[in-house]
C-alpha cells in the first residue's frame, strides 16, 4: 500500500510539473514579440477578399484551367488560340511578347501589356479558374504548387509587375473588385496570419 501511495504521489507530482512547464512555455510564447501568433479567423476573413480578386478576369484570364489564355471581362478563350508553351510564353511564332509589349497599347480592345507578359509555366500552371476558396488557398500557400515560393516571396509577389498591371489594364477593361492597396493589405493579412484555407471544397 505504501508503494502504491508513493507511486501515486510521484505521478501526481510529474503531472503537476508538466502542467506548470506547459503554462510557462505558453506564457513565453504569448509574450515573445518575435514569435508570430497565428490567427485563423483573421487569415480566412482576409482570403475571402483576396479570392474575389483572384477570380476576377484581370487575374483569372492568365490562370486558366487549360493551356489557352482567356480574354475579356467574360473570360472567353483568346481569339488567336495561343498555347501556354513550356515556359508560359507561347509556342513557335506565337509568343506572348509578339503582341503584348511592355505597356498597354492605346485604344479600347487593343493588346494589353506589361514587362515579361506570360502565363505560368507548364510545370506549375497555378490554375485559378474553377477553384474553390479552399483549394485555391491551399494551392497558393504550398511551395510545391505555388512555384516554390516561401512566405516572404509570396508577400513580395504582390509587387510583381504583372500583378499590379491588373489595376492598370488599359481602356475597356474592368478593374478588380478591390483597389490595389485593399488587395495588398488582404493578401499580406492572409499570409502573415498563417495562410489558412477556408473550410470546404
Amino acid at each position: 500500500m505504501k508503494r502504491f501511495s508513493k507511486a501515486f504521489i510521484i505521478v501526481v507530482s510529474l503531472s503537476v510539473g508538466i502542467v506548470l512547464m506547459s503554462f510557462v512555455i505558453d506564457n513565453e510564447v504569448s509574450t515573445n514579440k518575435n514569435f508570430a501568433i497565428k490567427d485563423s479567423v483573421t487569415s480566412v476573413k482576409a482570403f475571402h477578399e483576396v479570392y474575389k480578386v483572384l477570380l476576377s478576369p484581370r487575374c483569372m484570364n492568365c490562370h486558366p484551367s487549360g493551356d489557352i489564355p482567356l480574354q475579356g471581362d467574360d473570360s472567353h478563350a483568346h481569339a488567336m488560340l495561343p498555347k501556354r508553351g513550356v515556359d508560359g510564353k507561347g509556342v513557335y511564332a506565337m509568343k506572348c511578347g509578339n503582341c503584348h509589349q511592355s505597356a498597354n497599347t492605346e485604344g479600347s480592345g487593343r493588346p494589353p501589356g506589361a514587362p515579361n507578359w506570360h502565363l505560368p509555366p507548364a510545370n506549375m500552371k497555378m490554375v485559378f479558374q474553377g477553384k474553390s476558396e479552399h483549394d485555391l488557398a491551399k494551392q497558393i500557400a504550398n511551395p510545391k504548387t505555388n512555384g516554390n515560393k516561401n512566405l516572404k516571396q509570396l508577400i513580395a509577389h504582390a509587387e510583381d509587375g504583372l500583378v499590379k498591371w491588373g489595376w492598370e489594364p488599359g481602356e475597356g477593361r474592368t478593374l478588380p473588385p478591390l483597389t490595389y492597396d485593399e488587395f495588398k493589405k488582404a493578401w499580406n493579412t492572409w499570409l502573415e496570419n498563417g495562410a489558412y484555407a477556408p473550410s470546404g471544397k
